[in-house]
């Protein structure tokens, strides 16, 4: 098993992530991502401005963020954001406490401003969602090359 299939189970289970879904999205995610490439955050997730546009699945790993997006009425599937982490800029998210949610917002290479809210069921896990973030693009401005500007916002 590789490092991908190994680490993405485990965190679709801790973010509440029903099989079915995962088995649904899962060649998607699966062309998009190298396979030694681990999973850091797997989440249902949705746009704040589309809220008719559908579910989102959220994946992140050490390298890229990858959407994907299943409509309504036909349940068909797309790819909505396939991003190299190298490739988003003015990456920001901001905790809602109220809501038991995490905005975060990034800018893709083609200049599209990116926003996604990522419900979790438990006040902690909201913690959990924005120390995971912080971990992954922090680490990554921190490093020789990362250059990319990266933000965060706390409110309640």
């Amino acid at each position: 098993m590789d490092v991908f299939s190994r680490t993405f189970l485990p965190a679709a289970a801790e973010a509440g992530v029903a099989i079915p879904t995962v088995s649904r999205h899962m060649p998607i995610l699966r062309r998009c991502v190298e396979s030694d490439d681990a999973t850091v955050l797997v989440s249902r997730c949705l746009r704040p401005e589309h809220a008719m546009s559908g579910d989102f699945l959220l994946l992140l790993t050490y390298r890229r963020l990858v959407v994907t997006q299943e409509t309504w009425v036909l349940r068909r599937l797309r790819l909505h954001l396939n991003a190299n982490l190298r490739h988003l800029s003015n990456v920001t998210w901001n905790i809602d406490l109220r809501r038991h949610a995490v905005d975060l917002a990034a800018t893709a290479v083609d200049g599209v401003r990116e926003r996604f809210r990522v419900r979790v069921a438990e006040p902690d896990h909201v913690w959990r969602v924005e120390s995971l973030l912080r971990h992954v693009f922090r680490e990554r401005a921190a490093q020789p090359g990362g250059d990319r500007p990266v933000a965060a916002a706390v409110g309640a």
